[in-house]
């Protein structure tokens, strides 16, 4: 028999963020603090956050999980892209917890195995669980989380490696149908956190004009435009089907409002504005 929990150890601790507890915590309350979120009318459903190293995206992500602030969900579904060449669509991980400096996170097993099961009904297939995996995506969110939320959470990683449009619909479904249907939650809350950065290695003004059009889909609530935004050549972000999945789980949770909170680029810290990643934060609301 196992005695202790299998934890997956963190490949970016240090590198892309601190390996320090004290200095995670104390610049991740800074990135919150320094957030100055309009007035919020509703229950926040999602959260759209980036996922570069801290120093880079940190004041946009900041935004983003102050909306989360003193909440208090039960579990929270992170949805991300998969960088690396698994040949599988949808991916979780194999381990019972995420390794952070500030602390491990459990995973929901009972729950991604009742989500595995509705994505067999409704996409064929379901989730591989990889072991070990090197995904900085969805780990970097995770420090945020254990910040800004008001007490420890259990975890649904879900990481894409599948961009279609098919797979976002049919995880978005088997997201909303575990929110609101399934037995494994028992009544707990949950909110979902769709991790994307947006374009990569442009010029600032290049950079702009195409974030520009892809917040915009993301505030007019349009899923499908997030998708088709690559395919026309007018907007990128490396996680389109996480956050369409994201977005389509929320609007059948009863989200029928998208606020953008904030875009910014690496340029902006790093003051070089010949190659540049985008970075944005935007809250999903059900309004009364």
């Amino acid at each position: 028999m196992r005695n202790s929990l299998d934890i997956r150890p963190s490949p970016i601790a240090g590198q892309w963020y601190p390996a320090d507890p004290k200095r995670l915590a104390t610049q991740i309350d800074r990135y919150l603090n320094e957030a100055r979120l309009p007035e919020l009318h509703g229950e926040v459903i999602a959260v759209m956050a980036p996922h570069a190293g801290h120093i880079y995206s940190g004041p946009v992500a900041g935004y983003a999980f102050a909306a989360l602030r003193g909440l208090s969900p039960q579990v929270v579904a992170v949805v991300s892209p998969m960088h690396y060449p698994y040949v599988e669509r949808l991916l979780t991980t194999a381990h019972d917890a995420y390794a952070t400096p500030l602390g491990a996170i459990p995973v929901y097993r009972e729950a991604l195995e009742t989500l595995d099961d509705y994505l067999r009904d409704l996409l064929g297939f379901g989730l591989a669980a990889v072991s070990h995996d090197m995904e900085h995506s969805l780990e970097i969110e995770l420090p945020f989380l254990q910040r800004a939320l008001s007490r420890p959470f259990m975890l649904l990683p879900v990481m894409m490696r599948d961009q279609s449009e098919a797979t976002a619909r049919g995880l978005g479904t088997a997201l909303a149908r575990l929110a609101s249907e399934s037995a494994a939650l028992q009544g707990q809350s949950m909110i979902l956190v769709a991790s994307t950065d947006l374009s990569h290695f442009y010029d600032q003004q290049t950079a702009k004009a195409l974030d520009s059009e892809m917040l915009r889909r993301v505030e007019a609530f349009d899923p499908a435009g997030v998708i088709r935004a690559e395919e026309e050549g007018k907007g990128f972000a490396c996680g389109r089907s996480a956050l369409a999945a994201v977005m389509w789980a929320a609007q059948e949770l009863g989200a029928n409002r998208a606020r953008v909170l904030r875009h910014a680029t690496s340029g902006d810290v790093t003051g070089d504005f010949e190659r540049v990643v985008g970075y944005g934060a935007a809250v999903f609301l059900r309004e009364r």
